[in-house]
This record gives structure tokens, sequence and C-alpha cells, in this order.
């Protein structure tokens, strides 16, 4: 199958892999379900991202799920004080790349950082998002401190409460 530049699919290319036609292509990437770039007035498709939407995204453990309320409630400190939460990830994360400097934590930090030079925006897709590189991210946050130890208690009650600390 021949693809532009970076390995960037067209509508019609996607459709075939998906089974599906280009007006579907075309919706879903409208509904943001699907990232596309624009080339010239065509939208062309990275192949990663046709391949993801093919695998189903597994079930999050308990721990992720976990992992994902925390840092659900870290967003909300984010939306409300971005200089302050951005400027405390960039303090953990200078020291924490010291620290791991030559280990796959060093590789995820590194993803934050990317993360956290695009802005707020990013930031707040990676807290909250449930796809795979999200959850690795998290596994590696740099984003301690933020909650205070009553918010974190707090907000750990709310998920054992809400049933979720019974998800195997």
């Amino acid at each position: 199958m021949a693809t532009t530049g970076d390995d960037l699919l067209t509508t019609g290319q996607v459709a075939k892999l998906l089974g599906t036609s280009r007006q579907q292509v075309v919706n879903l990437c409208e509904r943001g379900e699907l990232p596309f770039v624009k080339v010239g007035a065509h939208r062309r498709i990275r192949r990663e991202h046709v391949e993801a939407l093919l695998r189903p995204k597994p079930e999050l453990t308990r721990d992720q799920l976990k992992s994902l309320w925390l840092h659900q409630a870290i967003a909300g400190s984010l939306v409300t004080d971005p200089d302050a939460v951005m400027n405390k990830a960039r303090e953990n994360l200078d020291r924490l790349l010291r620290q791991h400097r030559g280990t796959m934590a060093e590789v995820w930090l590194k993803r934050w950082q990317d993360k956290i030079n695009e802005g707020v925006g990013a930031v707040l897709k990676t807290l909250t998002s449930d796809d795979p590189e999200a959850v690795e991210l998290r596994q590696n946050s740099p984003f301690a401190g933020v909650l205070s130890q009553p918010q974190r208690a707090k907000v750990l009650n709310s998920f054992t409460r809400s049933g979720w600390g019974r998800v195997a």
C-alpha cells in the first residue's frame, strides 16, 4: 500500500484498513476519534493511529484506575492553577531525570517533559486519558506534591467508596 511521508495514509487507504467508507473515516476525524493532519486540502492519517483504533484497549487494572483518579484530581488543580502545577511538575522532572539517568523511567520522564513543553492542553489530556501511553506515563508521574495529603486521601477514599476499589 502506497503511503505519503512518515507513513501518512489517505482516507481511502484508512477506509480499506478499517473495512468502512471514506465518509466514516472523515466522520471519525471530525469527531476527534482519529487524529489527522491536513496536506493541502486533504486529510492524512498516521498508520499508528489507525492501528491503535484497530486494537482494543485493555481494561485498566485497579492500580491503573486508582492512578487515573488521582491524576484526574491533579487535572482539577491544573485547570485552576496551571502555573503552579506546571512549575511543580518541572521541578520534579529535573530531580527525577537526574535520579533515573540511563533507566527506562528516564524514557517516560522525557516523554512527560515533551508533554509539558507542548503545554497545559497536552498535559491535561494525558492526565485524564485511558489510552495506553497515558496509562504508562502516569506510572512515572512528575506530579508528586500537587495534591496535599488530605486531598490525596479524599480522592482515594472516594475511589474506594465508588466501588472501583473492588475491581480486580
